[in-house]
């Protein structure tokens, strides 16, 4: 567990020391996460970097399903996110709401790690277990603002089906009517 509690705390020198005294990249801490994952929690992209250097499998998931990938979903670190695009991960990896990383990224307004994660091809139109896709929670759960807005158009813009509906049966688009986000209204209504 050295090496987890090593790149939980973003001790990026002490994680290279323990990986040349030939400690298992992957090996696992307190709820079953990886060093890869405890450092991608704590944002240490030095640590990530390394750890990926050295092999690290960032498809592993802990006990709450997070990984790498899907932390970046959270937290929105996009200098993060890329280093972990650059190990290939499993894209349609699900977290433990069923959703893929872009989901709660939307939700969050994270603009710049929606951007990238539909760059490496994330699949867009993608249902969580609440019936939601991505585009559904950046209308959704958002207060409607320009981050949110730039989201829906980027969503959109990538060919996100805007008549996938939620489980009543509401729309994006009707969501957005109701809610009076008229610039998201306009993105949605072109389609």
């Amino acid at each position: 567990m050295q090496l987890v509690e090593a790149a939980a705390s973003g001790q990026v020198e002490r994680v290279r020391e323990l990986l040349a005294q030939g400690a298992d990249v992957d090996e696992r801490g307190d709820r079953n996460r990886t060093a890869v994952t405890a450092a991608a929690l704590g944002e240490h992209v030095g640590v990530v970097r390394v750890l990926i250097d050295a092999g690290a499998d960032v498809d592993l998931q802990d006990d709450d399903r997070n990984n790498p990938l899907l932390v970046c979903g959270i937290n929105g670190n996009v200098a993060l996110l890329r280093e972990v695009l650059r190990a290939g991960p499993d894209l349609s990896a699900t977290n433990r709401y069923g959703g893929v990383a872009h989901i709660p990224a939307s939700e969050r307004g994270h603009v710049e790690t929606v951007r990238a994660l539909l760059d490496a091809g994330i699949p867009i139109d993608h249902v969580n277990n609440l019936g939601w896709t991505a585009l559904l929670e950046a209308i959704v759960l958002s207060d409607g603002g320009p981050a949110h807005q730039e989201i829906v158009r980027l969503l959109v813009g990538a060919g996100a089906n805007v008549a996938i509906a939620d489980r009543d049966g509401v729309t994006p688009l009707r969501h957005a009517r109701d809610r009076g986000y008229d610039e998201m209204v306009a993105a949605l209504a072109r389609e």
